[in-house]
């Protein structure tokens, strides 16, 4: 029975890894990235006239004055497409130590964001583009919630200086519309230097009474990062003051395990919308985002995906797309109104964005799942980035820092581990004696419990004491595999033989299949480990699911980044060292048992012989 039971459960198993390989959404490379040189028509800091000149009958609409829109969103497809830049279009750059910010005259909004500090291609110096092929530019109005007022109006660069850049048009010829972009100089330590602060303004023109819109405006777009992003921290994301909430790129592609099985209808959804106070919403990959901070909340977050086009592998490349519903008022005869906010984009620095005042840390998904939430991964997680990064400070290497970060919890941890190893010790020279007391009492419960109990209290021994470094060792794993799923600073980053520490570190294909050498060298220490752990249980079936977990392990960890894997290499090694001391110090003090409830002899108890 012991050993049918074994192989059931160890199939399941399979048959369940099987399936979320199988169904796991695929590995797609990025989408084709242009030149991150600006046009020749762009401009860097080009002094132009404060004043807001009259605009020309060329620069403005012309179109017979009508109500405006309160709401008119066009048809829209399964996919956004990807929108293509006007080529009379103006390029302006603002630029910082940390940023190259690029806006465009058309829709008066930020075409893309080049991080200087972060490279596009591991080795290549040119660096990462957010938004660069997108649906929507930056901030621009969406058109199908604004017609008209979107990335094909053309505005009027009113000025422009190192720091900052104005943008104006008239929209019908009563509508005025500015639009204010401000980032912070070199050197500037008053704020965050990937914030953009952002301020658009309407003014009626007309004698009557204007009511706009409930219009929206892009987050951007953004897409996977490379074959080893399975797409888990694509998605758009808003929080209310109180929770963040999550539309995944899945969410909108439908499908999946229980609509492969005809369980439930899970078809594709050109767009959701999900109505909610928007305190700030983003649009975020594997490692950047684009946080958009309002300081008046919106009232709604939408998400859509966006198709990239054919690939040369004939892989979807499918990213995705966002934007925050604002309500606007009602405008009196030459009243204005606007909104304003402050626009971060950059990288997913845990210590850099807990500094916000609106907790837009919460964009790193540390408690992305109920796992997460579940072993308190909120709290394990940020402290073990920002313990991670300071070690970093120190050492100035990341592989070696995750090695003494390690090695620092498993000292911090190591009185209740050694405890728990002479109580796994002490339980183990007690199973031929629980032995004997279940042959004794196998017909009855009551008084085997009993006599159970008595055994463990006579040798003060605590059953649940070899629970104790499990409990620990949990929270830590789980708060650090969350912790280097979304950390930036990781991403290639190299370490001995291994190339990114945010990646698997493949060394070779053998027929196709990846070679990755951490995982393998984890599972290896994993069952040196075990085989030097005293098995508190008899039960066979137990045993051999016990010696098979470090193989699932390492092939649930196999595609995972490397960095994980050498935390848990560098843990199995300080604990084998550990058990290998606790083995040869601890005397074997635990004497034969004859007695059972109520002090009574026990017949035929005979410590079985190794």
């Amino acid at each position: 029975m012991d050993k049918k039971n074994t192989t059931i459960g160890v199939l399941l198993i399979l048959a369940a890894f099987a399936s979320v390989l199988y169904f796991a959404p695929k590995p797609t490379p990025p989408p084709a990235g242009g030149s991150t040189t600006p046009p020749a028509a762009a401009v860097t800091g080009v002094p132009l006239p404060e004043a807001a000149a009259p605009l020309s009958a060329a620069s403005a609409n012309t179109t017979a004055a009508t109500p405006l829109p309160a709401t008119a969103p066009a048809p829209v497809s399964d996919l956004a497409a990807v929108a293509r830049d006007s080529a009379d279009a103006t390029i302006t750059t603002l630029a910082n130590d940390y940023v190259e910010v690029r806006l465009t005259d058309f829709g008066g909004a930020i075409r893309d964001v080049a991080m200087k500090k972060y490279l596009a291609v591991q080795g290549e110096p040119a660096p990462f583009v957010f938004n660069q092929a997108h649906a929507d530019p930056i901030l621009a109005f969406t058109a199908d919630s604004f017609p008209g007022l979107d990335s094909k109006l053309h505005f009027e660069r009113v000025s422009a200086t190192a720091t900052e850049v104005v943008y104006r048009a008239v929209f019908e010829n009563r509508l005025e519309v500015t639009r204010r972009y401000t980032i912070h100089a070199p050197g500037d330590a008053s704020g965050d230097p990937y914030r953009i602060s952002h301020e658009t303004t309407f003014r009626n023109l007309t004698k009557e009474t204007a009511p706009l819109p409930r219009a929206a405006v892009s987050l951007g777009t953004t897409a996977l990062l490379g074959p080893s992003d399975y797409g888990l921290y694509l998605n758009v994301a808003s929080d209310d003051g109180k929770e963040t909430q999550l539309i995944d790129r899945g969410d909108l592609q439908g499908g999946g395990l229980f609509n492969a099985l005809g369980i439930r209808n899970n078809p594709p959804k050109a767009v959701i919308e999900n109505t909610t106070s928007v305190q700030w919403g983003a649009v975020k990959n594997q490692f950047f985002a684009s946080i958009l901070t309002l300081e008046k909340p919106g009232t709604a977050i939408i998400a859509r995906r966006v198709d990239f086009g054919a690939t040369t592998t004939g892989l979807p490349n499918v990213g995705i797309t966002g934007a925050v519903r604002l309500e606007l008022p009602v405008l009196a005869p030459g009243a204005t109104a606007g909104f304003k906010g402050d626009l971060y984009v950059g990288p997913k620095e845990y210590t850099r964005l807990a500094k916000f005042d609106h907790n837009e840390d919460r964009v790193m998904q540390f408690t992305r799942n109920f796992y997460t939430r579940m072993f308190l991964s909120g709290y394990v997680a940020p402290a073990m980035n920002t313990l991670l990064k300071a070690l970093h400070s120190v050492v100035g290497n990341w592989g070696l820092a995750i090695v003494l970060m390690t090695l620092l919890l498993k000292l911090i941890s190591l009185p209740f581990t050694l405890k728990a190893s002479r109580s796994a010790k002490a339980m183990q020279k007690l199973q031929p004696l629980m032995v004997g007391i279940r042959e004794k009492y196998k017909d009855n419960p009551q008084k085997l419990n009993q006599a159970t109990m008595e055994l463990f209290k006579e040798h003060k021994v605590n059953p649940m004491g070899g629970c104790l470094p499990v409990l620990i060792t949990i929270p830590l794993f789980v708060g650090f595999f969350a912790m280097l799923q979304s950390t930036a600073e990781l991403r290639f980053q190299g370490f001995l033989w291994v190339h990114d520490l945010s990646a698997p570190d493949t060394v070779g294909h053998v027929m196709g299949f990846p070679i990755n050498i951490m995982p393998l060298l984890m599972a290896a220490a994993m069952v040196f480990q075990m085989r030097l752990t005293p098995q508190p249980t008899v039960d066979n079936a137990q045993v051999k699911m016990m010696r098979f977990m470090p193989y699932m392990v390492a092939l649930f960890c196999y595609s995972f980044s490397c960095a994980l894997a050498l935390y848990s290499t560098i843990n199995g090694l300080f604990t084998i060292c550990q058990q290998l001391l606790v083995n040869k110090y601890t005397k074997d003090e635990t004497p034969a048992v004859t007695t059972g409830p109520g002090g009574r002899p026990l017949k035929n108890v005979t410590p079985r012989k190794k």
